[in-house]
C-alpha cells in the first residue's frame, strides 16, 4: 500500500519557464535494499540550488501558495536542455525516521530508527532511500544530523584526497562556511595545515576564535601579500574552491607561483617547477573561470565531486570517514541554520531571494511537515 504526503518538485520548460511546486505525492513500498523514510530534516546546500534555483529570475517570478514560475534566462536555459520538460524531485540530503523497508537483512535492521539518508528527494514529507546510504543517528535529532553527509563527509575527503597525494596542507577559499568551519577543525584534528581564505573581518575573527591558525581576508589592501605569507609558512600548494567563476582561483595560483619563484636558487622563464594544485567543486559564482597564467606551467586545476572521490577511496576509507561524521556530529561536524521553513515556505519570494544567495554561514534548514 503506497504511503502519500506532500512533495517538492522543479521543472524547466523549453519556452523558459522555471516552475517550483509542492505537491501531493504518493510514495511506493520499498523492495530490496530499500527503506521508506519520514523525512523530518533537509538543508538546503548550494548543490541543490543547481535544480532547484539555478539563475532564473526570481525577483519578478509569479508566487502563489505552494508555486512559483520564474524565468530562466540564456545561456542557462539551453545549458539545461538535457532536463527540459522533466518534472524533478530536489534535496540531496536530509533525516528522518525509517517507517517501512524492503525484505534484504540491512534495510529491516533499521525498521523505526532515526537516520540520515541521501535519497536525492529529501524536499518531501517521504523519500525512498538505499539502506547503504543510510546513516543510523541514534540519538541524535534529525536537525542534528541533517546535514551529516554532503558537507562534513566533502570536508573529510579533502583532507583524505591530500593525505593521498602526500600533501601537508590545504588551502580554502570560503573558510568561515559550514564546510569550512568543518574543515578548519578536522585539519586541527589531523595536524593538516590549513590557509582559510574569508571576505568579512567578523569572519576572521570567528575562525580565529576557535582555533584557526591562518586566515586571510580577501577584502583587505594586503590581500595578496598576507596570501603569499600564509602559504609561504604552511606550503599550502594544493587548494579546494567553491565559488567557480571569478578569478579567486587564479588569485591562489599566483600566490602560490610567487612563493615558490622566491625559495628558487636560479632563474627560469618557464618558472617554478613547484606543483601547484587547485579543485573546483562548486558554483557559487556563475560566471566564467578567469585564468590569467602567470604561474609558470606546474599548475593544474580540475573538478572535485564527493561520490567519484569515494568510489576512488574505496568501502573501507568511506565507512571510516562515515563512522567518525557519527561520532563527532555534534562538535567537529556541527553545522549551524539561520532560517527554518517548511515546504511551502521554501517558495516565499523572501525565503528563495534569501537562500539562493548563499551567504557563508546563513544555510536554511526544511521541516517538511512544518
Amino acid at each position: 500500500m503506497a504511503t502519500t504526503g506532500k512533495q517538492l518538485f522543479t521543472t524547466l520548460t523549453p519556452d523558459g519557464n522555471l516552475t517550483l511546486e509542492v505537491v501531493e505525492s504518493e510514495f511506493r513500498e520499498p523492495t530490496g535494499n530499500q527503506v521508506l523514510v519520514k523525512m523530518e530534516a533537509a538543508p538546503i546546500n548550494p548543490s541543490d540550488l543547481a535544480i532547484l534555483t539555478s539563475a532564473a529570475d526570481f525577483e519578478n517570478a509569479e508566487y502563489s501558495a505552494g508555486k512559483v514560475v520564474a524565468k530562466m534566462p540564456d545561456p542557462f536555459l539551453s545549458g539545461q536542455r538535457a532536463r527540459h520538460g522533466q518534472r524533478l524531485p530536489a534535496g540531496n540530503e536530509g533525516a528522518g525516521t525509517v517507517v517501512a523497508t524492503g525484505d534484504s537483512d540491512m534495510a529491516k535492521a533499521l525498521m523505526g530508527q532515526r537516520v540520515a539518508c541521501v535519497p536525492g528527494t529529501a524536499f518531501s514529507q517521504y523519500a525512498i532511500a538505499d539502506a547503504a546510504m543510510c546513516l543510523p543517528l541514534g540519538d541524535h535529532s534529525s536537525e542534528a544530523g541533517a546535514s551529516s553527509f554532503v558537507n562534513p563527509m566533502t570536508a573529510l575527503g579533502f583532507v583524505e584526497n591530500a593525505k593521498i597525494d602526500g600533501q601537508n596542507a590545504i588551502l580554502h577559499t570560503v573558510g568561515a562556511s559550514n564546510l569550512g568551519l568543518m574543515l578548519d577543525r578536522i585539519c586541527r584534528e589531523d595536524g593538516m595545515a590549513l590557509v582559510n581564505i574569508v571576505r568579512k573581518q567578523e569572519q576572521v575573527d570567528q575562525l580565529k576564535a576557535q582555533g584557526a591558525e591562518h586566515v586571510v581576508n580577501s577584502s583587505d589592501g594586503d590581500f595578496m601579500a598576507n596570501l603569499r605569507a600564509a602559504i609561504d609558512a604552511t606550503d599550502a600548494f594544493y587548494g579546494f574552491d567553491p565559488i567557480g567563476g571569478g578569478s579567486m582561483v587564479d588569485s591562489c595560483f599566483k600566490a602560490m607561483e610567487q612563493v615558490a619563484v622566491s625559495k628558487m636558487k636560479e632563474y627560469s622563464r618557464y618558472g617554478s617547477t613547484q606543483a601547484k594544485r587547485m579543485f573546483i567543486y562548486g558554483r557559487l559564482d556563475f560566471g566564467p573561470t578567469i585564468l590569467a597564467p602567470a604561474y609558470g606551467f606546474g599548475w593544474t586545476l580540475s573538478g572535485w565531486l564527493l561520490t567519484p572521490f569515494l568510489q576512488m577511496a574505496g568501502m573501507e576509507t568511506t565507512m571510516r570517514m562515515r563512522k567518525r561524521v557519527l561520532d563527532n556530529l555534534t562538535t567537529t561536524f556541527a553545522s549551524h541554520y539561520k532560517s527554518k521553513v517548511d515546504l511551502e515556505g521554501m517558495l516565499t519570494k523572501d525565503a528563495i531571494l534569501d537562500y539562493r544567495q548563499m551567504k557563508t554561514g546563513e544555510k536554511y534548514l526544511v521541516t517538511p511537515w512544518g
